[in-house]
């Protein structure tokens, strides 16, 4: 890193480490999502990225991006499953479909599009909390990918001998299950040797990333991963049980997770970032959601901010009314971006208490005018960045949004964000 890259780096963390300790930097950090918005903005197609196992376009696309925006943290490889197409073709995953996949069934520059469905279902409950091992392999792994459909004849039986498990992985089906198998382990251990240097361009160049890993609230794994929402939004009435053994059950392993990463010496002050996808407003009442969402997410972000990480909590959908629970936390440690949110209560109710960033409408950057932009900007700046505490962010990923557009907005922020 020369010392121009260096001196870029290190005003860059200390810019949005003192907006999330709730002091006031030198400017509001800049830092949106940036999702498809390089590869489109470099000329290349999605499909053709995600096809590009050598993440050359990927990281030219990256490049480009902080190059001609500079924003206050890095972008990566990201979510956009750059350079992972063949892998796909491999899985064939039955709940998602990405740009270029076989059939062209989604546009090239279409993010992926997920198919929600339960794999987990109503006469399957005893067999899962008896045999979660089994249950997975039998059951849940043919539905959600057509390569380890052959699963579901293993171990078909209570016992079985060296000779019963040879006839069962010696069928043709399994045998290449195997091998693609193995294909696949090849194509993702290349694919991390590229994701790191990406990951090292982008930090040779000063860009910080604030990635130190994930984690997810145990409601949102079992509806998400298990039961699908509207089954799972029935169980809290119909099969109360159930939901309270599935989350007692996972909160441990999510809490061990956690001090895991923690205990990577590199991932101190990084990021540990949460997707809540089924917390928003009108979900569900207040009382299921302190009982079954807010207490697991309360234990997350504590035990994050005790292995000396922070909390990135993005709120997806509406969260007005969940507002007072979001205060519950240790002042100074946390960081939530916003989806919809009424930012002036947030700013309000959280000012003491966590960083806030968000909803700044993507919608305005794809079909609004650049001055609309900057008129929205300076007023988002004007309710949340007095005192410090703030991080401009948009409402989701920029995407398919105007260049002119993020033009000014970044201008707006570096010029009017000023303190």
């Amino acid at each position: 890193m020369t010392p121009e890259a260096k001196k870029r780096y290190d005003e860059k963390v200390a810019r949005v480490e003192a907006a999330i300790a709730l002091k006031e930097p030198d400017r509001v950090p800049i830092m949106p999502s940036a999702a498809l918005f390089p590869m489109l903005n470099a000329g290349y197609t999605v499909a053709e990225v995600i096809y590009d196992t050598t993440l050359e376009k990927m990281t030219k696309s990256i490049v480009k991006y902080l190059k001609d925006f500079d924003p206050d943290s890095g972008a990566g490889v990201g979510f956009n499953y750059a350079g992972e197409g063949p892998m796909l073709e491999l899985e064939r995953p039955k709940n998602m479909r990405w740009a270029g996949m076989p059939g062209h069934i989604i546009d090239d520059n279409s993010i992926q599009q997920y198919i929600e469905f339960p794999t987990l279902l109503d006469d399957e409950f005893d067999e899962f909390f008896r045999d979660r091992t089994g249950w997975a392999l039998r059951k849940e792994t043919y539905r959600n990918s057509g390569l380890l459909e052959p699963f579901t004849k293993l171990f078909a039986g209570s016992r079985f001998s060296a000779r019963m498990l040879a006839a069962q992985v010696s069928t043709p089906e399994f045998k290449a299950m195997l091998e693609d198998l193995w294909k696949l382990n090849d194509l993702n251990r290349e694919y991390r040797k590229n994701m790191d240097k990406v990951n090292a361009t982008v930090l040779e160049m000063g860009y910080p990333l604030f990635d130190g890993g994930m984690a997810a609230v145990p409601f949102d794994s079992y509806s998400d991963g298990l039961r699908g929402t509207i089954l799972s939004l029935q169980d809290l009435y119909e099969n109360t049980e159930i939901v309270e053994r599935y989350i007692e059950e996972s909160i441990g392993p999510m809490l061990e997770m956690i001090r895991m990463q923690g205990k990577n010496p590199a991932n101190k002050g990084k990021h540990v970032f949460m997707a809540l996808h089924k917390g928003m407003d009108g979900f569900m009442s207040d009382e299921h959601y302190r009982k079954y969402y807010w207490r697991h997410l309360q234990m997350i972000i504590e035990e994050i901010i005790k292995v000396g990480m922070v909390p990135y909590i993005f709120c997806e959908g509406k969260y007005n009314s969940r507002l007072d629970c979001l205060t519950e936390v240790t002042p100074g440690k946390v960081f939530y971006h916003f989806e919809e949110v009424n930012m002036e209560a947030a700013k309000s109710k959280l000012k003491d208490i966590a960083c806030i960033a968000g909803s700044f409408s993507t919608n305005l950057l794809q079909f609004g005018t650049p001055d609309q932009v900057r008129d929205e900007a300076k007023k988002l700046l004007d309710i949340c960045a007095p005192g410090g505490g703030f991080i401009f962010m948009t409402s989701s990923g920029l995407s398919h949004v105007k260049r002119e557009n993020v033009e000014a907005m970044f201008e707006t922020v570096r010029e009017y964000g000023v303190y």
